[in-house]
């Protein structure tokens, strides 16, 4: 009796919210123990963590736009365009209204390719990764046109989310919003349940097409606030094409799949931001040690991908899609 209720203790403990946080903990104080070891007089200190943090800030927005749509399996590799496209706008309505046009420029941009990308997915029933890297390279395409071949800057007096107090803010309020979202609206509760399982939750009367395109309308409101922080943080942005767009989608992704894999802690927000930290950790812990961007690919990957493998194991006999 004794050892039965230590093991139902010892189960209830590895799947609180304490035990979430407490492995993130454990693997930041790890990376950063391990880059601080082999580069201590380049790596790690309290002006470089800040900075890292502000840099992972940004990524973690758009990881939290990106958890409503991977929770229930889907996938965008529209965001990167998305990204350029918005903040090419707000930049440009910003010379004439000002912080006003700046905002509005960017998230109604994006949050409207959320909507299309949305109706688009439902009205061609097509995989969610087909009709996004065609909306990336027309995204692309229009970026161009809209930036006249033309780099664009951002005012110095427009600035304000460059650096803190702003993008603190800013980050803060969207990380709320998401809080709110996922605990006190039915939106969080069916994205779960669509990603659970969809035919049952088509049964219990979820509309799953009305959802998926709300899913992706939130993805890119996200990542229109992402591109406030990104051009506001880097003050230039250019156009690209040719699929050049498409390596902004991943870190952002990482700090998702982060979130997914520690949903079950119920601390989703907290581990796409710690993740995102984690990500900029390993980064700059390569930087420090002057190796080779191909080879901090290789190991960031390897690293991710055994970070999730330990945290999102499912169970014996379960079903990986």
């Amino acid at each position: 009796m004794i050892n039965k209720r230590c093991d139902l203790t010892m189960q209830n403990f590895k799947n609180s919210r304490f035990y979430g946080y407490m492995i993130l903990a454990v693997m930041v104080i790890f990376f950063y123990g391990l880059f601080k070891f082999l580069t201590p007089s380049n790596f790690g200190s309290t002006a470089n963590l800040y900075s890292y943090f502000q840099s992972s800030i940004i990524y973690s927005v758009g990881g939290c736009g990106l958890y409503f749509i991977v929770v229930m399996g889907l996938f965008d590799f529209a965001v990167g365009s998305n990204i350029v496209l918005s903040s090419i706008v707000g930049v440009i309505l910003s010379e004439k209204f000002g912080y006003l046009g700046f905002v509005v420029g960017c998230v109604g941009c994006a949050t409207l390719v959320g909507v299309i990308i949305g109706m688009l997915y439902n009205k061609l029933n097509v995989p969610s990764m087909i009709v996004t890297v065609g909306i990336m390279l027309v995204l692309e395409s229009v970026a161009v046109f809209a930036a006249g071949g033309v780099k664009q800057t951002l005012a110095p007096e427009m600035r304000f989310f460059s650096g803190a107090p702003g993008n603190i803010i800013l980050a803060l309020l969207a990380f709320a919003l998401m809080w709110f979202i996922l605990n006190y609206t039915r939106i969080g509760t069916y994205c779960n349940a669509i990603g659970s399982n969809e035919f049952t939750a088509k049964n219990m009367g979820i509309d799953v097409k009305k959802y998926k395109l709300i899913g992706f309308a939130l993805l890119h409101f996200f990542v229109g606030i992402m591109a406030i922080l990104t051009v506001s943080y880097g003050t230039t942005m250019t156009a690209l094409t040719g699929m050049s767009t498409m390596s902004r989608n991943f870190q952002p992704l990482m700090g998702t799949f982060f979130g997914v894999a520690f949903r079950k802690y119920g601390t989703p927000i907290t581990a796409i931001v710690i993740g995102e930290f984690i990500i900029a950790i390993i980064f700059n812990g390569f930087v420090a040690l002057g190796a080779p961007t191909t080879i901090q690919n290789v190991v960031t990957g390897a690293a991710l991908l055994l970070i999730v493998t330990l945290t999102a194991r499912g169970g014996r006999g379960a079903v990986v899609k």
